[in-house]
């Protein structure tokens, strides 16, 4: 995969856009990492380069524009797989630079969740070209409607009753509409502080007959102080929303004090962690994807390790919490909501705008923790271990560290539910032939006081 990213800027607006580059918010941006590292290629550089035929064949189309590199981050991620929290620092950002962007002359032209990616745990802004010269006498902030769309109100109903943010943004492009949120609310509830400006009135509003034709009409004043000053007023009030919307610091859910009530006691804990200590330290792996994170306690071993961590797990809860500690802590682990038997499908227009989850993740790192997950795959999934080892196989290019649950385990009971006859035939060796189709055993630990075991396994053919 190429480390860079180019894009052809056609001659309108390569003046603009060198503008915008030469401004204090895009060189405090770029030097903070807020901004996607970009630059304007030389013709030598240029040049260089034409042979890649996407390309050259933009440059047909383009022959008067500039080509400008900008940084790949490391593992794109969408909005449908943040937990809220990361929906809400990134709707913060997108706000700063909003308002930033009116000293120097500029304004954003969208305001969406898909001008954001995340590196680590830190937002970047990415759609350089969203920044565009604003009229100074426009009062109006043209995104705004967008940004009560895809950020607020999927917040404000995922705060009230719960809806995921993968249910909105996986079939909605632009968020949620405030018809579908005010059909949520009961009747005194359209009237409460947090619903009424954002959801009843632009519904109550927007039922007057030509209201909808007339509402992004420019209306220039003659006061530029003036515009400046109601445009400024818009962002404290979208301000002041966002942070009464910002999520719980200790939410909770069904596995969110898995650590605290696990199914093993300290002396079993403590050699799963120097099991997986020594593997990192013989591996050094540079990227590890940790697979059914919980609340990221191994992925943040990786990450004081040296690895660039993406964590995953089904709970937005427990992904939350590994968000706020890899902030706090400056670890470099990008969180995320995935659930691994039903991964995130490719999205969009003809299913090319968002990836899926498993090809953006196929062969990208060096290392896989898969621990306490292959037995809720087996039993609560039905998926078969020969099909969970295959999966394994094509995310990592060496090493997999996987731990082995039996049937007679108390968590494998608890969730057979009573079927337990179902997995009769699942044994230590049964998993271990599973295993090496695919791995070289490098070693393995029973874990102490229990029947649970770690393997440490070097995928075949690596180097």
């Amino acid at each position: 995969m190429e480390k860079s990213v180019l894009r052809v800027v056609g001659a309108g607006k390569v003046s603009e856009f060198d503008g915008f580059l030469k401004t204090r918010l895009a060189r405090e941006g770029l030097e903070s990492k807020r901004l996607v590292s970009t630059r304007r290629l030389g013709d030598g550089e240029v040049a260089a380069r034409r042979e890649s035929s996407i390309l050259e064949a933009i440059l047909l189309e383009r022959p008067d524009g500039a080509v400008f590199e900008h940084e790949r981050i490391p593992f794109a991620s969408y909005a449908h797989e943040w937990p809220p929290e990361m929906l809400w620092e990134a709707g913060r950002l997108t706000l700063e630079l909003g308002r930033s962007a009116l000293a120097e002359g500029y304004g954003l032209k969208d305001a969406t969740p898909r001008n954001i990616l995340f590196r680590g745990s830190q937002p970047v802004f990415i759609d350089m070209l969203s920044f565009e010269r604003r009229d100074p006498a426009d009062p109006v902030w043209k995104p705004y409607g967008q940004f009560i769309r895809t950020f607020l109100l999927p917040l404000l109903a995922n705060r009230r009753w719960g809806l995921r943010l993968g249910d909105v943004f996986s079939s909605r492009r632009d968020g949620l509409e405030p018809e579908e949120v005010y059909r949520m609310c009961g009747p005194l509830e359209r009237f409460s502080p947090g619903i009424l400006p954002l959801v009843s009135l632009p519904v109550w509003l927007g039922r007057k007959a030509g209201c909808q034709e007339t509402i992004y009409q420019a209306r220039p004043l003659a006061n530029a102080e003036k515009a400046r000053y109601v445009v400024e007023s818009v962002f404290s009030r979208l301000g002041r929303a966002l942070r009464r919307l910002e999520p719980p610091a200790r939410g909770k859910s069904a596995w969110s004090d898995y650590m605290a009530g696990q199914s093993y006691e300290g002396p079993a804990l403590a050699a799963k962690e120097r099991f997986t200590k020594e593997a990192l330290e013989q591996f050094r792996p540079s990227r590890v994807l940790d697979a059914g994170a919980n609340t990221g306690h191994f992925s943040a071993m990786a990450a004081q390790a040296g690895a660039a961590v993406v964590a995953v797990d089904a709970d937005p809860v427990c992904v939350g919490q590994i968000w706020r500690r890899a902030r706090a802590e400056r670890l470099d682990i990008l969180p995320l909501v995935v659930d691994l038997a039903r991964p995130s499908p490719a999205l969009g227009w003809r299913n090319r705008e968002c990836a899926s989850f498993l090809e953006r993740a196929s062969r990208g790192f060096d290392g896989v923790l898969m621990l306490a997950l292959a037995h809720h795959l087996l039993v609560t999934e039905r998926i078969p271990l020969e099909q969970i080892v295959a999966m394994a196989s094509q995310l990592t290019t060496s090493l997999l560290l996987i731990e082995y649950v039996g049937p007679e385990d108390a968590m494998f009971r608890r969730l057979t539910h009573g079927r337990e006859a179902l997995h009769a035939g699942l044994t230590e060796r049964v998993f271990s032939e599973a295993c090496a189709a695919h791995f070289e055993i490098v070693r393995s630990l029973v874990l102490p006081g229990t029947q649970r075991k770690m393997y440490c396994l070097k995928r075949r053919g690596a180097d």
